[in-house]
């Protein structure tokens, strides 16, 4: 509009465009009206507009015009712009130890960002240069300097940037003050009243730094956070975020861990080699096992180039896998590459942590087993008795036995003949229950495992820790009265292990499909009768044998309810077994009872064949990957009577 356009009636300049447009406005022309004494009747102020601002008003409602109006402003604010470099700035940029931040402070005194901005550097070289906060002497944090500095800080918080004031907090906790110190209370509180303006980054940088600490201010504070990233979870997008706060779970609702692992699903291809394996260990620490994530997680890990392989990083993703139980055979085959030029300079502690994570996932691979066994054998006298002892189980576990065994069982025949009487009595048992697997326990340690101090020593447990060592002590029982016979009383083995209290366990309760159906199936083979087969059948050795048969010289089961049975604590009938018939024992193979990805029996069982073998059973084994493919019970039977007859054969050839 311009003044040509007036009709000389308004009693206010119609040049300035601020005011044209305020008078576009009912309210505004209302009070403009009430300045110049103008009646507040709506004609009168209509009558004093320009024309064509009173069409406008005619023609434009109210409501349009207030959200035009609102619209504008929002559009209309301005970015504040950066305040000028000063040359504190410039000195605690140039800063190398904290004595000159404290001196560029004393001459130059800012503003409380500035203070903040300064506070953080400080901190940051004090721990550079000195080490951490808890290590140095109270006096440091008694300088005037710095007190001047805090004061500011607390003083002028308000006028702290968002960022800056979240690194001034995260600079305070790393100083370890006091929870109640007033600068630190001081800023916590502006920062939770600022919490809902705090983008997602901030958040999580609170989150990772105040989740160590125990303070009631704090807490609240973090939980605050974790509320706004809960409500705002869907801003999150950038990895280090997702990586952080996934290692803080424990805090966390499990809501919001499961939206950020479909973050983390999400953005995996951007996933860093230290990314993966920082998200891995902390889902392995939580006992989170999400398989689509690390699916993707292993995919991705697979495509980074060999200088990504740090030992660290191998390291941490073997525990991670072997905790959670997670298999991804590629990964594995590409960590044993990279680690085979390696195992020479691993340390003990590498070794065991590498072969212990291997063992747990049940995945044996023959090379990389056999440069651990080599770099104990070179570096023996580096190895402690728990290091040991872990390999030993470890290899017990898998059933693996090194190729160069003479050199390297007497090796460990040597350490442990010194420090074996040191271990704790579980863990005694395991080493010793190991080398029964292993094939290389001696009588003078096995022996004092029979003793009743050492069984009253483990009665202390809860029932299924306690069941599970009295069948490990079953086991190192049968060692003794099958491969060393007469080296103890087993008569007085076996008086000491039912003082021991164990809770008995419901056959049905543990008993699987693949065994209920070939126990069905061996009652068909011997056309229901009873007195033909014995079905889980729990024997004296510590073995449970899904049936029991005995067969004539043409392989047709007999009554066996007539003849001796040592295996049995009951010792079966009275007459000896004729020649020419023979003791079959069935036994069950199940998925787990394997190594990952191959046929081979883990330890546990090979020792439970060794067994069956010496206590005069023909044992006929029957694996699941056989079973399955069977599909009526016509084809189950004959492929029985079949495995009868190998078995039965294979005995005769020996």
């Amino acid at each position: 509009m311009t003044s040509q356009q007036c009709d000389g009636r308004c009693h206010v300049t119609c040049e300035p465009v601020e005011v044209q447009n305020c008078l576009k406005y009912p309210v505004l022309r209302f009070l403009i009206g009430r300045t110049h004494n103008e009646p507040t009747a709506a004609p009168a102020i209509t009558s004093r507009l320009c024309p064509a601002v009173a069409a406008e008003l005619h023609r434009t409602p109210l409501w349009a015009s207030t959200s035009s109006r609102l619209m504008c402003d929002a559009m209309t604010v301005k970015k504040e712009e950066l305040p000028a470099r000063t040359h504190l700035d410039d000195l605690t940029d140039k800063a190398v130890v904290p004595e000159d931040i404290l001196q560029a402070w004393e001459e130059n005194s800012g503003t409380g960002n500035q203070a903040a901005i300064t506070l953080k550097k400080w901190t940051h070289l004090v721990i550079k240069t000195r080490g951490r906060f808890k290590d140095q002497p109270p006096e440091m944090l008694a300088d005037p300097r710095l007190k001047d500095m805090m004061s500011t800080l607390s003083q002028q918080v308000s006028l702290v940037w968002n960022s800056t004031l979240v690194s001034a907090l995260q600079a305070l906790w790393i100083m370890n003050l006091p929870p109640m110190d007033p600068v630190q209370t001081s800023v916590q509180t502006e920062m939770l009243w600022r919490i809902r303006r705090l983008s997602y980054k901030q958040l999580g940088h609170l989150i990772d730094w105040g989740a160590g600490h125990k303070g009631a201010q704090v807490v609240g504070l973090v939980n605050a956070a974790l509320k706004q990233l809960e409500l705002r979870w869907t801003e999150i997008a950038d990895v280090r975020t997702i990586s952080t706060l996934i290692s803080k779970g424990e805090r966390m609702s499990p809501t919001l861990l499961d939206r950020l692992e479909d973050k983390a699903l999400e953005f995996a291809e951007s996933f860093s080699s230290e990314d993966i394996r920082k998200v891995c260990v902390s889902l392995a620490g939580q006992s989170r096992r999400s398989v689509p994530l690390l699916r993707a997680l292993s995919y991705h890990l697979l495509q980074k180039p060999s200088s990504d392989f740090s030992t660290l990083l191998m390291l941490d993703m073997a525990f991670a896998y072997g905790k959670l139980n997670f298999h991804h055979t590629q990964v594995f085959q590409r960590m044993a590459a990279e680690l085979l030029p390696r195992v020479p300079e691993l340390s003990p502690m590498e070794v065991v942590r590498l072969s212990k994570s291997f063992g747990f996932l049940k995945w044996l691979h023959l090379p990389l087993f056999e440069a651990f066994a080599e770099n104990y054998t070179s570096n023996s006298q580096k190895y402690n008795i728990y290091q040991l002892s872990n390999i030993i189980m470890t290899f017990a576990r898998l059933g693996f036995q090194p190729s160069k065994g003479d050199e390297f069982y007497t090796k460990v025949h040597s350490s442990l003949e010194q420090s074996l009487t040191r271990l704790e009595p579980f863990l005694l048992t395991d080493v010793a229950w190991s080398l029964c697997v292993l094939q290389q326990a001696k009588p003078q340690y096995l022996i004092p495992l029979l003793q009743q101090q050492h069984i009253s020593a483990l009665s202390d447990s809860s029932p299924n820790r306690r069941n599970n060592y009295r069948l490990k002590l079953l086991h190192v029982a049968a060692t003794l009265q099958l491969e060393h016979p007469g080296s103890f009383s087993t008569a007085a083995a076996q008086t000491a292990l039912d003082a021991l209290p164990h809770d008995p366990v419901s056959p049905l309760s543990t008993i699987s499909p693949l065994q209920s159906n070939v126990r069905e199936i061996l009652g068909s083979l011997v056309d229901g009768r009873s007195e033909a087969l014995r079905v889980a059948v729990d024997t004296l050795l510590g073995w449970t044998l899904d049936g029991e048969m005995i067969v004539d010289g043409d392989n047709k089961p007999v009554n066996l309810l007539s003849f001796k049975a040592p295996h049995l604590s009951s010792g079966g009938g009275k007459e000896e077994l004729p020649e020419g018939f023979r003791r079959l024992a069935f036994v069950t193979l199940e998925f787990p009872n394997f190594c990952s990805k191959s046929k081979d029996l883990l330890g546990r069982f090979t020792l439970m064949k060794r067994h069956l073998l010496l206590s005069g059973f023909i044992t006929v084994e029957v694996p699941y990957y056989e079973w399955l493919q069977l599909k009526s019970d016509y084809q189950k039977v004959s492929y029985l009577k079949d495995k009868i007859g190998k078995a039965v054969a294979e005995d005769m050839a020996k």
